[in-house]
């Protein structure tokens, strides 16, 4: 295969894939850096979010963290043995790393429970909709969407931005600090593992998807990969606002009753 991929750098740096990779990555900086830079997680870093708001981000975000391995393992049946070079190290990976994403599953549960959140509630999901747009986006590509696309919207793009909101919340000490010491360790073991600075996983993503797109894929599928990577994006920044709304309602009120009075 003349358009074959195969990486020749370090895995997690930017230069060690195609240009085209290179310049997708670029493209979606703006959507990624949306999230990142979220007010919600500066507001969790600092422990200034109420409990209302956190009750909803933990409980709204549960079916997209309780899913994902079965967002990986429809992503596995796509695959078939010695097919592609791509295939099998897609083939690989999500069959290694499925149990991976089901402990995680456990740690979320530590973490809402750290917050008076029960397993009973997060299985209700008394939220509002909106908030369940994000994981019906992430289900529709795993079942619908080939198996690049869809690795790109949830094991790069979710994966990767996941871990870079994380580390927001775990650079200051003031959230974990406000957990009783004797359970602090419990609560903040989903985040401080999805706040690691050498996760390696949306990188493998990452060569996983080059591999299987050659280094001269057709400007529709880059197309599509963009799309796909930003939609994962937006409805986390939308999840986030939402999240947000409630209490930014409340400020409103505040600011026009002092206005008032």
């Amino acid at each position: 295969m003349i358009d074959a991929f195969t990486r020749s750098g370090p895995l997690m740096e930017a230069t060690s894939y195609p240009a085209w990779a290179q310049q997708l990555l670029a493209d979606c900086q703006p959507s990624k850096q949306a999230v990142v830079q979220h007010e919600l997680y500066r507001l969790m870093r600092d422990n200034q979010l109420d409990t209302a708001t956190v009750r909803e981000f933990l409980i709204g975000g549960w079916p997209v963290v309780e899913q994902f391995a079965l967002y990986m393992a429809q992503n596995l049946t796509k695959t078939r043995f010695a097919r592609h070079p791509g295939e099998d190290m897609a083939r690989r990976w999500l069959m290694r790393n499925i149990r991976v994403e089901l402990n995680h599953a456990d740690y979320w549960v530590n973490w809402a429970a750290a917050h008076g959140v029960t397993l009973a509630d997060l299985q209700a999901q008394q939220v509002p909709a909106e908030l369940h747009a994000l994981s019906h986006w992430c289900w529709q590509s795993c079942t619908s969407d080939p198996l690049i696309v869809a690795m790109a919207a949830t094991n790069y793009a979710i994966e990767g931005v996941t871990g870079e909101w994380a580390a927001v919340v775990c650079s200051s000490p003031a959230y974990a600090q406000a957990f009783p010491e004797e359970g602090r360790k419990r609560a903040m073991k989903w985040l401080n593992l999805h706040a690691q600075y050498d996760d390696a996983h949306p990188w493998e993503a990452l060569e996983i998807i080059c591999t299987l797109a050659g280094n001269q894929p057709s400007a529709a599928l880059v197309d599509e990969l963009r799309r796909a990577i930003c939609k994962s994006y937006d409805f986390m920044y939308l999840f986030l606002e939402r999240c947000l709304q409630n209490r930014r309602d409340a400020a409103g009120h505040a600011r026009r009753a002092t206005v008032c009075s």
